[in-house]
This record gives C-alpha cells, sequence and structure tokens, in this order.
C-alpha cells in the first residue's frame, strides 16, 4: 500500500510539474521530450520515437501532429521506403528546445530529490 501512495505522491507531482512546463514553453512533456529525443538522434520514425518515449502509436502519432503543427519538427519520406516517414526537428524545434530551464520550472520537492539524490 505504501508504494501506492508513493506512486500517487510522484504522478501528481509530474503532473503539477507538467502543468507549470506547459505554461512557460507551450508545450507538454511528451512534446518536450520528443524534441530532446529527436535532438539526440538527428531523426526518426513514429515506431523507434514511440518506443524510445514508452508511448502507444496513437499517442505518438498525436504528439508528432502537435508538434509538426507547432513547427518545431518536419516529416520527411524515407529514400528507400516511401511508406515510411522520419520526423527531425526544425530551426524552431532546436531554439525552443535550447531555451528550455527546468529551473525556470518549479519542481515539486518529490520530484526534486528525486532527480537529485
Amino acid at each position: 500500500m505504501d508504494k501506492l501512495c508513493k506512486i500517487r505522491d510522484l504522478q501528481r507531482a509530474v503532473h503539477q510539474f507538467e502543468s507549470a512546463f506547459e505554461k512557460r514553453y507551450g508545450i507538454c512533456l511528451n512534446e518536450g521530450m520528443t524534441l530532446c529525443s529527436l535532438s539526440k538522434t538527428g531523426r526518426l520514425c513514429p515506431g523507434e520515437l514511440g518506443e524510445l518515449l514508452g508511448l502507444t502509436p496513437s499517442n505518438t502519432s498525436k504528439v508528432l501532429r502537435s508538434v509538426e503543427q507547432k513547427g518545431l519538427v518536419t516529416r520527411e519520406l524515407c529514400n528507400e521506403d516511401r511508406r515510411q516517414m522520419y520526423y527531425s526537428l526544425t530551426q524552431q524545434g532546436r531554439e525552443l528546445l535550447a531555451s528550455v530551464s527546468c529551473r525556470e520550472v518549479e519542481t515539486p520537492e518529490i520530484l526534486r530529490d528525486w532527480l537529485c539524490g
């Protein structure tokens, strides 16, 4: 039972952080993690991204659609398999990611302890 309560507290803290993060930067955590992942890999197909982030194909599609509409990523066809799409950061996406400083977003104590401890 104690573990469930701790998970509940952690989930609340993540939600609180995400709300503040979204208010500050205009993107949710999944969108931010998408940008971060693309910055480290260069480009990914939706399946690779979903697997990396632990998202369902449906959620991956929603996140990619959102960041594409915001002009943060671009979509391109694979040269070898024209059915496959790849996503990469735009200049606007790189600039937004570079501007992100989690120190500017209030982090609940439970998350600070977990991240720094």
